[in-house]
């Protein structure tokens, strides 16, 4: 399952960043995502236990979501999450090596850049999905900017500082997707709460 198959069978551009989420709740947590309609699922890699709560996402959500992990830094860690059978690898930066080890292993990266340089350093490193990392640093019109320079098979996801206000700025910017995390998930917040933000931001993405 890759973004683009999700993608096609209609699913929305949000990716849930859940941030800080342990093993014991990250199941709950998910399924209350998916069955919200969002189908792709981020666990970065500076919460509890993350590959645990990966494993547990991939073994209860496999072939309903996609599954991975942010804030990934190094190829130890790509080697990690490919063998939770995760397909998902959402990075800060860009680095090569971590982006050519994931292709490597069959995950589909999203390195996180900020000026062109970073973007173009991390398309040559085999990238085709760009993580533009904090969005909110210079907006929506910097985005629609970079698109006149971005080969058209290039996406670029919308991170940080997204929520339902803007959500949709970013998409008619020009960016593919988009992915939250505090506008959706909290730790602590319950599975209940996390279902009716996604409902939000979904709802806000079709206006």
């Amino acid at each position: 399952m890759t973004i683009d198959q999700l993608l096609g069978e209609g699913a929305p551009p949000v990716i849930a960043i859940l941030r800080g989420v342990t093993p014991a709740e990250a199941v709950e947590v998910g399924a209350a995502l998916v069955e919200a309609g969002i189908r792709m699922i981020e666990v970065p890699l500076n919460s509890p236990d993350p590959f645990e709560s990966i494993a547990a996402l991939q073994g209860a959500l496999s072939g309903q979501a996609l599954i991975g992990a942010g804030t990934v830094l190094d190829t130890a860690s790509v080697d990690r999450l490919a063998d939770t059978g995760a397909g998902l690898l959402v990075a800060p930066n860009t680095d090569a090596q971590v982006i050519a080890r994931a292709i490597e292993r069959g995950i589909e990266p999203m390195p996180g850049f900020l000026t062109p340089s970073e973007a173009f350093a991390a398309i040559s490193a085999g990238a085709r999905k760009l993580k533009l990392f904090p969005a909110f640093t210079y907006g929506p019109a910097y985005l629609a900017a970079l698109r006149d320079v971005l080969s058209p098979d290039v996406s670029v996801w919308a991170v940080g500082g997204v929520d339902a206000g803007n959500a949709r700025d970013w998409i008619t910017s020009g960016a593919e997707g988009v992915a939250l995390g505090g506008a959706l998930y909290r730790p602590g917040r319950s599975a209940a709460d996390v279902r009716a933000g996604a409902e939000e931001i979904i709802a806000a993405l079709k206006r």
